[in-house]
């Protein structure tokens, strides 16, 4: 009996690799992550693919409730957890690799493409990118800095900086679950505009002139598909880009290289 975390790429059901596939395949059970990323297809389709019913884990079930599901399966046959993008592109992943271990079961972990190295598109070296942050939807008397003081970390060092961008999945929040609020939400995605709008704010209030309209920017848009979305310029004309579907993402470049301006170039 084994465990088997999977990823899955970026776009849709064939960004599986063979080895991810031959053990889907071969599992009893399969648990799709679908909290901290999305793919471009239907669930159906993976289901079409594998010829196996796909059951979707949500954030409580993998955090609070993963003893009485996945690992409980884990322990009796072999289970597939799929994750979009890389196995460990979020903590509670890697959590859950833990808790399995913990509970001796074995595990094998089968890597995809992630965020992290599909932003080599845009020309720029990955090895000269920074700590990677994160820009959420603000909400009422909350709107963290962080990325504001990654920005301003990242460019001490000549880094490139990637902000992922913020995900709303389609369950009630534990606000609104405190709140007596149950209703299935829409999904929201934030756009590069709104991540550019977010610092902009932040910088008024901190005034560092870490990140003005002045400031170049690349926004990109479904890495990994077969229809990216990449332009670079000053955050003052992205804000006005139209980047199309989700998931987006931003990028602030450090100190360029005469390869990477070379690159720009052509975004």
């Amino acid at each position: 009996m084994t465990l088997y975390m999977i990823g899955l790429g970026l776009n849709d059901e064939k960004d599986i690799s063979l080895k991810g596939l031959e053990a889907v395949k071969k599992c009893k059970t399969i648990y799709l992550e679908k909290y901290t990323s999305i793919l471009h297809c239907d669930i159906k389709k993976l289901e079409e693919l594998y010829g196996k019913k796909v059951i979707i884990a949500d954030r409580d079930m993998v955090e609070s409730k993963a003893e009485d599901t996945i690992l409980k399966d884990a322990a009796e046959t072999d289970t597939a957890f799929l994750v979009v993008g890389d196995v460990f592109g979020a903590t509670t992943h890697t959590d859950l690799m833990i808790r399995a271990r913990k509970n001796n079961i074995k595990i094998q972990i089968i890597n995809n493409a992630s965020i992290l190295n599909a932003v080599g598109i845009t020309g720029l070296e990955l090895y000269k990118f920074g700590k990677t942050t994160s820009i959420v939807f603000p909400q009422e008397n909350w709107m963290p800095q962080t990325p504001y003081d990654v920005l301003r970390e990242n460019q001490k060092m000549n880094l490139h900086t990637l902000c992922l961008l913020d995900i709303k999945v389609a369950e009630p929040s534990s606000e609104d679950l405190k709140k007596g609020i149950n209703k299935i939400q829409k999904p929201r995605f934030m756009k590069i505009s709104e991540a550019i709008d977010y610092l902009t704010k932040i910088e008024q209030k901190r005034k560092e002139n870490i990140f003005t309209p002045e400031t170049l920017c690349i926004g990109c848009a479904r890495l990994g598909s077969e229809n990216p979305t990449i332009i670079a310029g000053k955050a003052k004309d992205l804000i006005e880009k139209d980047f199309g579907e989700p998931l987006h993402c931003l990028i602030i470049p450090g100190k360029l290289h005469f390869i990477e301006e070379e690159a720009l170039k052509f975004l």
